[in-house]
């Protein structure tokens, strides 16, 4: 096999010189400022163990762009329109850059990511929900493999 490859550490420059990456400081002041949505997408174990950000909505990972995408029959009922400022946190802000670009691919130009990540925020002293003491749930599952909501209840045509 021949050809160029890149590294994941060139795929990162390349998606965080798409992004406008914001401090904790800076996401916290436009989630309460401008209503902007935080996007919590570190998994299950890792909330249970560091706790969560108040009013962040927890979309895991592999549910992101069918969770967000303001056309998808799946999406948040937040996800009402393509100008949606969007901040998703993973754990130390690595995984978030990938992620906010490919919701930029989706058209939600207004997406980015915060440096350093959920580790990061707490660093900061925002507020952090302490482990256990509200669920760490994601929004509720949604197969996007499965009959869309308003065909539930019906058979499947064939």
């Amino acid at each position: 096999m021949t050809g160029h490859f890149k590294s994941v550490e060139q795929l990162l420059t390349e998606a965080r010189d798409r992004l406008d990456r914001l401090t904790p400081h800076q996401a916290a002041a436009a989630a309460q400022e401008e209503g902007a949505l935080l996007v919590d997408t570190r998994y299950g174990a890792l909330r249970d163990r560091d706790g969560c950000i108040p009013g962040a909505v927890v979309v895991e990972r592999n549910e992101l762009e069918w969770r967000l995408d303001p056309q998808c029959p799946y999406r948040l009922p937040e996800a009402v329109h393509h100008d949606l400022r969007v901040i998703v946190l993973c754990n130390e802000g690595y995984a978030s850059s990938f992620a906010a670009v490919s919701l930029q691919q989706l058209g939600l130009r207004r997406t980015t990511d915060v440096i350093g990540g959920f580790q990061a925020w707490a660093a900061a002293g925002l507020p952090v929900t302490p482990p256990g003491a509200e669920p760490s749930v994601p929004a509720p599952h949604l197969s996007p493999h499965a009959p869309a909501p308003s065909d539930r209840g019906r058979s499947p045509q064939r």
